[in-house]
């Protein structure tokens, strides 16, 4: 598999070049050369196998000979050990529910895979992952690569901006696992993180890699549930599938729309965001404007500079496909909590970032139409808002419940880089 930088696209690396470096030259994403495309008999095939099969016959045509398929087939084995089940909430819309992994949300999916590749390909090689996260990335971080040998782990978050429950599911572990919270935003946390692989002497030092969105592991991973969510339907509902994803770093998306590009004839999607709604304003007015970014209850998504942007814009581009084709749209949090409560009433208990992409899918769909939304995280993870907006009890789940009473083992940081590359430095001393 073949990779170029969106910024530079004279960097071609390889697709184990690119799980190691995460970003190119100038800060750039990689993004594959060549997308193969599975026929239509192909794509029944396909939706014919089970997930860890399926998922291995994609992801083996996109990274190619690189790595055996018998490898690949046992690193994936290893990393999907959780189901994907698409559950119904009314006559013409389902939900994909991705929260069923270890830290009950769909990053699991990306970051047991992006662990089960690094180790594959960085064998006794000593790396450092630095990654920021709003919440839900740092526990598939953390819990991916807890206690893997010679890889160290450090996260930056933003202090007293990510649920209680969430800072414990990643925050707890020790170990390997360093965790930090930065006086600022999640914007903040993101820009250190491109600091640092900015910083080539320190990039050297330590072996620096990113767990982000940003890298090509984490993002293949995630193409392999929209196929699963497919092979739940139903052939009427296949015919004419909207997709709604809620959008925060827009990685979702981006693994969305090569689904589609692979051959998985998804009708349409809709980018739905809260009140950080830099992209439903750029695909209104084509101007690229990000405002201060915005705390809701939908706290993973609060990002007004999404990271994977230009990749979709870049699959839109290769593709040939119109970006005014793409749906999009922003839920306040006072909307949000309505929808929730519409959810319930229906029967189907919502946390707030899926409850953004419903309602956007309902107000969306047209007739004729079939609508799925992803269900990114278990709402036990949002207790505290889900249980205020509903007025009822919600169970912990046992990887919640066994974390809920642990000591926080994080370090508090200002917003300051030399800081940070010093405690890097410490870490990989270790």
């Amino acid at each position: 598999m073949q990779l170029y930088n969106l910024k530079d696209h004279s960097e071609v690396v390889s697709f184990a070049q690119a799980v190691k470096q995460g970003l190119g030259k100038q800060q750039g994403l990689f993004f594959p050369s060549v997308i193969p495309h599975f026929s239509t008999s192909e794509i029944e095939a396909l939706l014919s196998l089970n997930f860890v099969d399926r998922s291995t016959e994609i992801l083996s045509a996109l990274i190619g000979n690189e790595i055996e398929k018998s490898d690949l087939h046992a690193r994936i084995k290893t990393a999907f050990t959780f189901p994907a089940p698409v559950k119904h909430v009314s006559d013409d819309i389902a939900t994909l529910e991705l929260f069923h992994g270890p830290t009950l949300a769909f990053k699991d999916f990306g970051g047991r895979f992006m662990a089960q590749m690094l180790q594959h390909i960085a064998g006794d090689e000593k790396i450092t992952i630095l990654t920021a996260t709003s919440g839900d990335t740092g526990a598939a971080v953390a819990h991916a690569f807890y206690k893997i040998p010679n890889i160290k782990v450090v996260i930056l978050y933003p202090k007293g901006k990510i649920s209680p429950l969430q800072e414990k599911l990643f925050c707890t572990l020790g170990e390997n696992i360093h965790t930090i919270a930065i006086e600022s935003d999640f914007d903040a946390c993101q820009a250190l993180v491109k600091h640092a692989f900015d910083d080539v002497e320190l990039k050297k030092a330590i072996g620096l890699n990113s767990a982000n969105s940003i890298n090509i592991s984490r993002l293949l991973a995630q193409i392999c549930y929209y196929f699963e969510a497919f092979a739940q339907l139903s052939e009427t509902e296949r015919s004419e599938l909207v997709i709604s994803v809620p959008s925060g770093n827009f990685g979702d998306l981006t693994a969305g729309l090569l689904a589609k590009a692979l051959g998985l004839p998804i009708k349409r999607f809709i980018a739905a965001t809260n009140e950080n709604d830099t992209v439903p304003r750029y695909l209104e007015t084509r101007k690229w404007e990000p405002n201060k970014t915005v705390a809701t209850i939908s706290n993973a998504m609060d990002v007004s500079s999404p990271n994977n942007w230009p990749r979709v814009e870049e699959i839109f581009r290769t593709q040939g496909w119109d970006l005014n084709e793409l749906g999009s749209g922003k839920v306040t949090d006072q909307v949000t909590a309505e929808t929730m409560k519409a959810l319930d009433a229906l029967g189907y208990v919502s946390e707030p970032h899926a409850a953004v992409a419903y309602r956007l899918l309902r107000d969306q769909l047209q007739p004729g139409e079939f609508g799925l939304f992803l269900g990114t995280a278990h709402p036990a993870k949002f207790i505290e808002s889900v249980e205020s907006i509903l007025d009822k009890k919600i169970d912990l789940p046992e990887a919640l419940a066994k974390r809920a009473s642990l000591e926080l083992l994080s370090h508090k940081m200002q917003d300051d880089f030399s800081e940070l590359r010093a405690f890097l430095m410490s870490v990989a001393g270790q």
